[in-house]
């Protein structure tokens, strides 16, 4: 009788849940998606049908409203990299119009377009690390994609909560730059527009082109056409774009530090520096060698970005040290990944002019749009709006206090979930504020280059500082407990070569500090262990 009422109460509790699947109220725009049957593949793109259920008043949804907002036809594929292993895959789709061309439309109000992304948060159980840094990559001034929550019904199965967002692509709305046609292959018309990627090959990767220049770990840097395509772009065009970021580059690695005559004339470096900030705030571990846009107008300087892909940003992963809140992720230790950072961010930090543009624009954006107040409270109304959305996402994927790769952190429920992120980003930005290299107070002089190491760490007394110096530099070296307070600080001079420096903490309790080492307008951090 027992294993009966059981039963029973499963089956009770089963139809319940799909019920509750199926027929709600949401805030959300609801998407539904039909294949006809078939499985969605990596590639090639399938029809299929969608239809999107909104009431743009901003009144609820609900699944039983008709999909007046939009019906019609699409291509549609898996997309992404790493991301295909989970079982709640992301798409990339086209809209067609009833002969099966390319159609624009302004889906959910967004300006129209043709390609579009359903983005799966799954090993982000924030489900609004994404959306958060578009949201404060925008107010910068520059394009970063637009994208909007909503609920996903793929063949008459719930899928839970997706973004759909803009793809990166050359469109007045999106990448604003120059078509570049077939026919332009010489003056100003061959200068622009281009869209270069730095990614992994596989997923959308296309051909491209390796850097001469090494970075630390004797890797070349990988660019990929973006647009034009590879199979598109002319061989004129190719070899433009590609002169042009070796200029840039040899400019860069021979320390052509003017800001007349030398780098600087090939990039807008406002964008790298608005790029370092938004990709340090979240110490994004795939950021500047991997999922990286670089972009060219006609006549113009090359630009850094547009932003994207931070799924496993803020402390969500579990290698590289990449969930600590200090440290500069540019100056991350990578081990022998096969992606590197570019050998660029070494220089940029060697570069007085460029640290104190970088820092000036530190200082002014976490006064207002970047202060961790207001970056917190951008995640809470995120949380907000998907309060119960989220309770369905769960419902349908339950990953919750579940490890799924790369967590570093498992909550065991979604409002600690949101709580350990927002402790983070407070975190996270008081040490930034520590690390962030330059002044802003006063006049670049000539650059500084320098090597370091800070040795034995874990350390039980002392320390060694060994710097390799270009010149005869005074540096200082700070020490700070986990909470950000200063505990003291060690002066020196070095002379020109090897420098050998020995730093005693006998009085320091076990456990895990960070450091600033100052010299001139540059900071370098990084972290040490006290042990016994």
């Amino acid at each position: 009788m027992l294993k009966n009422n059981l039963i029973l109460f499963f089956l009770i509790w089963v139809n319940s849940a799909f019920a509750q699947l199926n027929s709600f109220s949401t805030p959300l725009p609801i998407v539904y998606l039909n294949t006809n049957g078939q499985v969605i593949p990596d590639e090639p793109k399938i029809n299929a049908q969608m239809q999107i259920a909104w009431h743009e008043d901003d009144r609820p949804n609900s699944t039983d409203d008709p999909a007046a907002h939009f019906k019609g036809a699409v291509r549609i594929e898996i997309r992404g990299s790493s991301s295909q292993m989970y079982p709640k895959k992301s798409y990339g789709f086209e809209l067609m119009d009833e002969e099966g061309l390319d159609m624009d439309f302004p889906l959910l109000g967004l300006p129209e377009e043709e390609d579009w992304i359903l983005y799966a948060p799954y090993s982000d159980k924030s489900l609004v690390r994404n959306v958060l840094t578009f949201t404060l990559a925008a107010r910068l001034g520059g394009y970063a994609p637009r994208c909007r929550y909503v609920e996903l019904f793929l063949n008459d199965q719930y899928q839970g909560v997706y973004v759909l967002m803009e793809k990166i692509k050359r469109d007045k709305n999106r990448v604003d730059i120059a078509r570049l046609k077939p026919e332009d292959i010489s003056g100003e018309d061959l200068t622009g527009g281009y869209i270069v990627k730095i990614d992994k090959v596989n997923g959308s990767g296309g051909s491209g082109w390796y850097s001469e220049f090494e970075n630390e770990k004797q890797r070349h840097t990988f660019y990929q056409y973006e647009y034009p395509k590879s199979e598109e772009i002319k061989d004129v065009q190719a070899d433009y774009i590609q002169n042009y970021i070796s200029d840039f580059e040899t400019a860069l690695y021979n320390k052509e530090y003017d800001p007349q005559t030398g780098y600087a004339q090939y990039i807008d470096i406002n964008s790298f520096i608005d790029y370092f900030i938004i990709n340090e705030i979240a110490k994004n571990v795939d950021a500047y060698r991997l999922s990286t846009f670089l972009f060219k107008d006609k006549n113009g300087k090359l630009n850094l970005g547009p932003v994207w892909d931070f799924n496993i940003a803020y402390g969500n992963v579990d290698y590289y040290d990449a969930w600590e809140t200090f440290g500069l992720q540019v100056n991350a230790n990578l081990e022998n990944d096969e992606w590197q950072n570019p050998f660029w961010w070494r220089r940029f930090m060697g570069d007085r002019h460029f640290t104190q543009q970088l820092r000036c624009r530190w200082n002014d954006l976490i006064a207002d749009v970047l202060s961790a107040n207001n970056i917190v409270a951008t995640v809470d109304s995120l949380v907000n709006l998907l309060e119960e959305p989220a309770a369905r996402n769960f419902q349908r994927w339950p990953v919750l206090g579940v490890y799924v790769w790369p967590n570093y952190f498992v909550a065991q429920t979604y409002p600690i979930e949101i709580t350990w992120l927002t402790n983070w980003i407070y975190e996270r930005m008081r040490s930034l504020h520590l690390a962030v290299p330059g002044d802003c107070e006063s006049n670049p002089e000539g650059p500084i280059e320098f090597e370091y190491n800070v040795f034995p760490n874990p350390f039980s007394r002392s320390i060694r500082l060994k710097i390799v110096s270009e010149s005869s530099i005074q540096y200082t070296f700070q020490l700070y407990d986990l909470n950000g307070a200063f505990l003291r600080e060690s002066q020196f001079r070095t002379a020109e070569g090897d420098n050998l420096f020995k730093i005693d903490f006998p009085e320091l309790a076990q456990g895990l500090y960070f450091y600033r080492l100052i010299y001139g307008d540059n900071t370098e951090t990084g972290k040490l262990v006290k042990v016994k």
